[in-house]
């Protein structure tokens, strides 16, 4: 089966220890290796104010993972998140190949707010 890309988004409770959020991160991260799905990038974005409450926080832990799975792997990490007592929301997203490129730019530092005169000063 063809693999496609993907990216998932997914809220932590901010009432985590550090090493609670890194192994609930680990736990994710190993159920890709298990299912053979490719992660091409992963980003910890630490701890961000919510736009609106959720379950009563206010803040939580944002981690993103971008990888490469066939379709059956969503249904079977959805699942995993809902049992996932730590995570408060997540999100996965089909990539088609404009957002794989814009990805790629965006790694690549396209998008940072400085630009080059900024940061020669």
């Amino acid at each position: 089966m063809e693999l496609r890309n993907y990216e998932t988004l997914f809220i932590l409770t901010p009432v985590l220890s550090e090493q609670q959020v890194k192994d609930t991160i680990d736990k994710f991260r190993n159920f890709f290796k298990k299912k053979k799905a490719e992660i091409v990038h992963e980003e910890h974005m630490g701890l961000k104010q919510l736009a609106y409450p959720i379950q009563h926080k206010s803040a939580g832990f944002y981690q993103l993972f971008e990888f490469k799975a066939t379709p059956a792997i969503i249904n079977l990490l959805e699942i995993e998140y809902k049992r996932e007592e730590k995570i408060i929301r997540f999100l996965t997203v089909a990539l088609d190949k404009h957002g794989v490129e814009h990805n790629e730019k965006k790694r690549k530092g396209a998008f940072d707010k400085k630009t080059k005169e900024e940061t020669a000063t």
